[in-house]
């Protein structure tokens, strides 16, 4: 079965849409503490070691070398990309919002112009990239000021 985070309970009931979904089928076998350990690991950015210990592996070296070991596993991978993925996702409503705060009204002009370039490059209208021709070969200029 698949399920999009924002699915209702209806469309998942008649099947809806499964744009940007995830596999529940993949994730269904992660056990409780590796969803923890990524979990913490994705909300907080904390380390693996503080992550363990939240997600309860064992104390020390020994908790933080098994959890270690959980996130090299595909299936965690790939449940941490997806959360990873989620949080950027939610948290680029912030990021966008706080730009165009900048453009508006920040005191410097050189603040503003930089936002206001990354919105229109994020928008599509990016200004064209200079190049620096270099010739191979040699090259011979003459004068005649005569």
């Amino acid at each position: 079965m698949k399920l999009r985070l924002d699915m209702g309970f209806e469309e998942l009931l008649k099947g809806g849409n499964t744009r940007g979904v995830l596999d529940m089928n993949k994730i269904a076998i992660l056990t409780e503490k590796q969803r923890r350990l990524v979990d913490t690991l994705v909300a907080t950015g904390c380390s693996i070691t503080e992550a363990s210990q939240v997600a309860g592996y064992a104390r020390g070296d020994a908790g933080r070398v098994t959890a270690s070991k959980a996130l090299k596993v595909p299936h965690v991978q790939e449940y941490m990309m997806q959360a990873v993925a989620n949080s950027i996702g939610v948290n680029a409503t912030l990021a966008s919002s706080k730009l165009l705060k900048l453009a508006k009204g920040a005191k410097s002009e050189y603040v503003q112009l930089e936002a206001s370039k990354d919105i229109l490059d994020r928008a599509g209208f990016k200004a064209p990239d200079k190049h620096l021709h270099l010739h191979k070969g040699d090259i011979k200029v003459s004068i005649d000021l005569g």
